[in-house]
């Protein structure tokens, strides 16, 4: 569309002199406006974006009406994985306290390791792992380029022929194409394809579904062998549990870095979910797709019975992969925040329309949130609420948020607007990825899951706090865990209300302390 927009400014400088009415030349001409409405991210972002998409920046420096002349200011802003990106231009860069030996020897190494485990380091890893797998021979081709392990690839013109569908009840069949059932018309570079298998597994690479990849004899689009062309980029996703926030938010997670190795954050693309079983799938965080596709989410079997040509389609990076994000993501210790959590946090509530509330000045606004499941229950949840309550500068909300009462939005929105958020070790505080900056998340009792969301909120780069000592802390009893017996998970627990206190007192003051927090004055009754 930009090369476009170009030639018609040309057309119209080459032959403007021609046919023009008399004082017509006196009226200044407007160049053709770009649609900036489809640049719908955080203003923080923008000038990233006009960084890595320098065509867009040149129209509006030449365009009156683009709304984005403050950011053209900034055009040297960068996510840090470009090839041009000088370092103190970056988004951001990991905060370290002190190096952990067994990963790194000096202060600098640390950041850097971490950087490349977890933030934009990780994205610049991906991009220069990428290799074709099959050539296109001539423009319009197809083509395949994979990440190393097919963790993420990205096909053109790809063929599927869905006529003769193998579902049964395996979500992730792994013999679902037979050869000549998904490829494309380009040089194939079979060998290289198939030493990528070392992660094959359904949650952490594409291999099994690509393995089988072919180089077809016909071009599936010109040659008319397809039933179904689908003009639209597609997003393919083989997704985790849709009823754990913990784990379907890796998901989201993922396809935002894929958006990132894309350059592309249009909403005009379809999702679609692949499953090669005949179900449906349950998802109690639905909402949140508003923030990366304008259309409903599309089930891989919508295509079955036809042959089926994408003419951009996109594998996205999955939620359970060795080494990936943020499930099991081994980090180094003593480093925390990265610039790619916080930037997927901004983008998303952007998108959902989830804003910081106004506040009395001063009050600390603190989240209980309660569990009404049938373990790690707060038995004197009420005489812990009463405590805070006694508080004058505390604003004390307690929430359960079952998704039949409180809809997700509801929940990001009461989040957002949050300063100390307290719960029991469970996929509810993934809410802490939607937390403001200055907010604490306090973990009233990991259960003996020590590293879950204590390095969920070193990712995020909000403080986290969790219980500290055991003797006043009381299990109702050892747990019953249906299989293994004893587990801590399995029982509920009541707390010692004056050291419960005491937590929450300290949790208050790292609010008031953070530099962002809005309300600058401490208070003495602190």
């Amino acid at each position: 569309m930009l090369r476009l927009l170009a030639l018609s400014v040309l057309l119209c400088e080459s032959f403007g002199n021609e046919d023009i009415e008399p004082g017509a030349a006196d009226i200044p001409q407007i160049l053709p406006a770009y649609n900036y409405s489809s640049i719908w991210l955080p203003k923080e972002h923008i000038p990233y974006f006009l960084h890595n998409n320098k065509e867009i920046a040149r129209v509006c420096e030449q365009d009156s009406k683009c709304p984005f002349k403050e950011q053209l200011a900034a055009l040297q802003s960068c996510w840090g994985y470009e090839e041009d990106c000088k370092s103190d231009h970056r988004f951001s860069y990991p905060v370290c306290t002190h190096v952990d030996f067994g990963w790194a020897r000096t202060m600098e190494a640390a950041q850097h390791v971490y950087w490349t485990q977890a933030d934009f380091g990780y994205v610049m890893d991906r991009l220069n792992e990428l290799k074709t797998l099959c050539n296109p021979v001539k423009p319009g081709d197809s083509s395949l380029t994979c990440s190393s392990f097919t963790r993420y690839c990205r096909a053109t013109n790809l063929y599927m022929d869905l006529r003769n569908p193998r579902r049964n009840d395996e979500r992730y069949n792994e013999d679902f194409f037979q050869d000549g059932e998904i490829g494309g018309y380009c040089d194939l570079n079979k060998r290289a394809l198939l030493a990528e298998g070392e992660h094959k597994s359904p949650l952490q690479s594409w291999f099994a579904e690509l393995q089988t990849y072919s180089q077809l004899n016909f071009h599936p689009i010109k040659d008319g062998r397809c039933d179904l062309i689908i003009e639209k980029p597609v997003y393919f996703m083989k997704l985790d549990a849709g009823v754990n926030m913990y784990h379907h938010f890796c998901d989201f997670v993922n396809l935002y870095i894929t958006q990132h190795i894309n350059n592309s954050f249009s909403m005009d693309v379809n999702v679609v979910m692949w499953d090669t079983s005949p179900f449906g799938y349950g998802d109690l965080f639905s909402d949140t797709w508003k923030a990366f596709t304008s259309y409903e989410i599309i089930h891989l079997k919508t295509y079955d019975y036809k042959r089926v040509c994408f003419k951009d389609a996109i594998f996205s990076l999955l939620p359970r992969m060795r080494y990936g994000l943020f499930y099991n993501t081994p980090l180094i210790a003593g480093c925390s925040s990265t610039g790619l959590l916080k930037a997927f946090s901004q983008h998303v509530l952007h998108r959902l329309n989830i804003t910081q509330e106004e506040t009395k000045v001063g009050k600390i606004r603190i989240t209980l949130l309660a569990r009404s499941t049938t373990y790690r229950k707060i038995l004197n949840q009420d005489e812990m609420v009463n405590a805070l309550k006694t508080m004058f500068n505390f604003d004390v909300r307690v929430v359960d948020y079952k998704y039949r009462e409180m809809g997700f939005l509801d929940q990001l929105q009461v989040t957002h607007n949050t300063d100390i958020f307290i719960g029991m070790h469970g996929a509810g505080l993934t809410h802490l990825l939607f937390l403001p900056d200055w907010a604490v998340i306090f973990e009233l009792y990991n259960c003996e899951d020590y590293r879950c969301y204590m390095d969920l909120a070193r990712l995020r780069g909000v403080h986290y706090m969790t219980w500290e000592r055991e003797s006043k802390v009381f299990p109702q009893d050892k747990g019953h865990h249906p299989t293994v017996g004893d587990h801590p998970k399995f029982t509920n627990y009541s707390f010692d209300v004056e050291e419960f206190m005491r937590l929450v007192l300290l949790a208050a003051e790292k609010v008031v302390q953070h530099p962002k927090w809005p309300y600058k004055q401490k208070h003495d009754e602190l």
